[in-house]
């Protein structure tokens, strides 16, 4: 079992987390301030890229029937077409490969693979992927696949989905077949993807697909998602040989809205479910008896066995951040009686996510001091501004660009400062399908016309290439 006792409250220890990326230039950042054998990639999910959804034998998820809900989705898109990548791959590799990247992180769609309950391995759908990774490695990109990246078939849906303990099973031989079929040429395996948006967005608020409202049924779906994790562990590790495993996690840095005892007491509530509920299990300590505590009644049905299959030792923790959160004592908010508030005087992104570049720092330090983790991975970290395209067909989207230097930076700090950080993925390639937001968000280091499918570099992704290929 990794780990070392955990500190109470020791989440929001830390440094004020605020920064804004209009004060000043930005830090000055080499490739060479790295290791040589620093992982540097970018990140992009199957439902979010590829389209092509009813084609090669794909059947529907439930992002496929989520979009389908009036009003769930912002501009009532959905992901059917999204960049096209499933017949333009060749050109997004290309992209990857030209801005220096050593790896690229991908998901593969579930329903590209099975059809239904019993069904054989679509032959269609594993030939694309495996189209895919020999792509990625004639061009120098070491694959980085995600098993889960909340594209469930929506035939296990109709079963009961992640609430069902048979989805569990499930996932482990989706986790068998893929790694069978792909194991001789890819060796780092995440088995999920932010398990939280799975479950509390998904289960509990509702404004993820396959959106459900109920907070009981939000728990056993974590339950289920971690389960999972560790039963696709070992199939993994047979079909693999020198196999690297881990799980990727959404955590945030917290603090308490103010000293008063009663918003630091949420604070600790509210890292509970939103860090502590995954981080503990997954390092042999089981759920947070505190929380276990304040909902008896909703907590999940855990059987024998679970916990120790959950604690199965890992290759790498996945650590993808956005931002921190500021925690005020709500009365009467269920479940935890807490609620995330708004720092003032901040930089905020367009999606209103606060900037912190230190947060990401402090979080990797306290994840390190807690838990003693294996090697961390900055496995997503990005922003969405409101790009512009120019009449020379230019992107100047300078805040992005200031956004992840300054993160880089911080990478950098608190390797300096001890931590084992081995690699950095930026989300993401391709402007994409952003969930329930549609179009209307833009992540990527790559601008995407979504009518044409034209491609253009951002200025960001032409100053990430300048440093991966040591330009001055």
């Amino acid at each position: 079992m990794r780990g070392r006792q955990r500190h109470r409250g020791s989440w929001h220890d830390h440094e004020h987390m605020t920064t804004n990326i209009h004060d000043s230039a930005p830090p000055v950042i080499a490739r060479t301030d790295f290791a040589s054998d620093f992982v540097w990639g970018c990140s992009t999910s199957s439902y979010q890229i590829e389209g092509g959804a009813q084609q090669g034998g794909r059947v529907a998820s439930i992002w496929d029937r989520f979009c389908e809900r009036p009003g769930a989705i912002r501009d009532g898109s959905s992901g059917a077409r999204a960049c096209d990548h499933y017949h333009r791959w060749p050109e997004d590799l290309d992209i990857g490969r030209d801005l220096g990247l050593n790896a690229y992180r991908f998901s593969v769609a579930w329903p590209r693979i099975f059809s239904g309950k019993g069904s054989r391995p679509n032959p269609e759908g594993l030939a694309f992927y495996s189209r895919l990774v020999d792509g990625m490695l004639e061009r120098g990109l070491q694959p980085w696949l995600t098993l889960y990246h909340w594209d469930l078939p929506q035939y296990l849906q109709e079963q009961g989905g992640w609430n069902a303990r048979d989805t569990a099973h499930a996932f482990a031989e989706f986790a068998h077949v893929m790694s069978a079929h792909l194991g001789d040429r890819v060796k780092h395996w995440i088995t999920h993807n932010e398990p939280w948006c799975t479950a509390i967005h998904g289960h509990f608020e509702g404004i993820h697909a396959p959106g459900i409202r109920d907070f009981r049924t939000a728990l056993q779906v974590s339950h289920h998602v971690l389960l999972s994790h560790g039963l696709a562990l070992p199939a993994i590790r047979a079909n693999v040989a020198d196999a690297q495993a881990g799980i990727a996690l959404s955590l945030h840095p917290l603090s308490p809205a103010s000293a008063r005892p009663e918003d630091v007491a949420a604070c600790v509530r509210h890292d509970g479910l939103r860090n502590r509920w995954f981080l503990d299990p997954l390092h042999g300590r089981g759920y947070p008896a505190d929380i276990l505590e304040r909902c008896a009644a909703d907590a999940p049905v855990v059987l024998a066995g679970d916990l120790e299959a959950i604690a199965a030792p890992t290759d790498f923790l996945g650590l993808n951040y956005y931002f921190p959160e500021l925690i005020a004592h709500a009365p009467g908010a269920a479940p935890l009686e807490a609620r995330v508030v708004a720092r003032e005087d901040v930089a905020r992104t367009a999606f209103g996510w606060e900037v912190s570049p230190e947060g990401l720092g402090t979080l990797v330090r306290r994840i390190e001091a807690d838990y003693d983790p294996a090697p961390i991975y900055i496995t997503e970290n990005g922003s969405t501004w409101d790009d512009v395209v120019g009449a020379d067909g230019e992107i100047d989207d300078r805040e992005r660009r200031d956004y992840l230097i300054r993160h880089l930076d911080a990478v950098r700090d608190t390797i300096a400062r001890g931590s084992r950080v081995k690699g950095y993925f930026a989300w993401s390639l391709l402007d994409n399908f952003e969930w329930a937001e549609g179009y209307t968000r833009r992540f990527g280091l790559t601008h995407v016309d979504f009518e044409t499918q034209q491609r253009r570099l951002k200025g960001s992704g032409k100053w990430y290439r300048a440093f991966l290929k040591q330009e001055r």
